[in-house]
């Protein structure tokens, strides 16, 4: 296998559970959150700001100085959230150079083009259901509240910067319902449609 397989989810839908199993599978690295970590090591700015503007489209808000590295004057010019973006399309960029893995989320279909980019989506009955087992104490009501919320984040930002719609089939390889598979058939899917893809 020598692509790059990029999973693009909605909130809920197993979709980082479907990549990491796919790259244990493999046997080739995983990447999510540690995206942020790498990204803030390289510019030096803190984690939490990281993490406050992670597939989100901010406010014209500024970086507190203590935690840049560079002339400071230069990000008055530049949302934060667009300097998040950019810090962590770099690092996208970088590690789909490096060989292939699993990268979820932040628009990585759109910066690695020649990746295989796979869409996990689910009813939202059965996302409820999924997130109420791992977070027990949320009411169903409040979770789904939450996930539209989520979801609508992830479209404005998907749409934001990559022009595209989120979640429209025709951006993607592959687009699989967890909720009627399963996150073990999603992967064999995959694997099977990745088999045939580079053929």
């Amino acid at each position: 296998m020598s692509r790059v397989i990029t999973i693009s989810r909605e909130f809920g839908s197993g979709g980082r559970e479907v990549g990491f199993r796919l790259a244990e599978k493999l046997g080739i690295p995983f990447y999510d959150k540690e995206i942020i970590s790498m990204a803030a090591e390289d510019t030096n700015i803190s984690e939490e700001v990281f993490h406050r503007h992670d597939e989100v489209i901010g406010k014209k808000e500024r970086i507190d100085h203590d935690y840049v590295s560079v002339d400071p004057f230069s990000l008055y010019e530049v949302p934060v959230s667009d300097q998040v973006f950019m810090a962590q399309s770099q690092i996208i960029k970088k590690l789909a150079q490096e060989g292939p893995c699993v990268i979820i989320g932040r628009c990585s279909d759109i910066l690695v083009e020649d990746g295989f980019h796979v869409f996990i989506c689910a009813g939202m009955k059965k996302r409820v259901e999924r997130m109420l087992i791992l977070e027990p104490q949320e009411t169903a009501k409040k979770m789904e509240s939450r996930m539209r919320q989520i979801d609508q984040k992830r479209r404005d930002y998907y749409q934001y910067y990559s022009g595209n719609e989120w979640g429209n089939p025709r951006n993607y390889h592959l687009s699989l319902n967890s909720g009627k598979l399963g996150i073990e058939k999603c992967v064999d899917m995959i694997l099977e449609s990745l088999k045939l893809y580079e053929q």
